[in-house]
């Protein structure tokens, strides 16, 4: 199979993705983190995980599972399966490991794959993002990243509720 289609296999186990980072880190790479539930991945998502690539050599990518995105969502949600979201973050070519996780945070999974770099989005402060002790007590860097005005899930959401709606009548 060509390489650049062989994207299913960035998605790994959380010990298999800690062999990784261990590997590209004595090769003197920069590992980033980064995550969420990524659920209907719009321009938003895809800008942002650009820029989060942007702030190393290799982006990890901690993706929750359906259980802890209900958990966070509500039950509606999410609207796409885990392992769809998973194969099509992978197909991003600036992704480099997808690892699915159950618990509402990543702090477990951040532990064990010990990235140099924590990023999540403008919204939080550094200090606050789940993982910061992990990252930093490591001598790493803890950045946030503004998202693109105008898209979220939750609105492309409401979106599509209010059309069908209007449909309807």
């Amino acid at each position: 199979m060509n390489q650049k289609c062989d994207f299913k296999s960035k998605i790994v186990s959380a010990e298999k993705a800690k062999e990784i980072v261990s590997a590209w880190q004595s090769q003197g790479e920069k590992v980033v983190f980064t995550n969420g539930c990524f659920d209907l991945v719009h321009r938003g998502h895809v800008e942002y995980l650009a820029k989060a690539a942007e702030k190393g050599s290799k982006l990890v990518l901690g993706l929750n599972t359906d259980s802890s995105v209900q958990r966070l969502k509500g039950p509606s949600r999410p609207i796409v399966d885990e392992d769809s979201r998973a194969v099509l973050l992978a197909a991003l070519g600036f992704i480099d490991v997808v690892v699915l996780f159950d618990e509402d945070t990543p702090y477990e999974l951040i532990k064990t794959v010990q990235p140099d770099v924590l990023v999540k989005g403008a919204d939080y402060k550094p200090e606050d993002i789940v993982g910061y002790d992990v990252v930093t007590g490591r001598g790493g860097s803890v950045e946030t990243i503004t998202f693109v005005e105008g898209f979220s899930t939750t609105n492309i959401i409401e979106k599509i509720s209010e059309e069908v709606k209007a449909n309807l009548k």
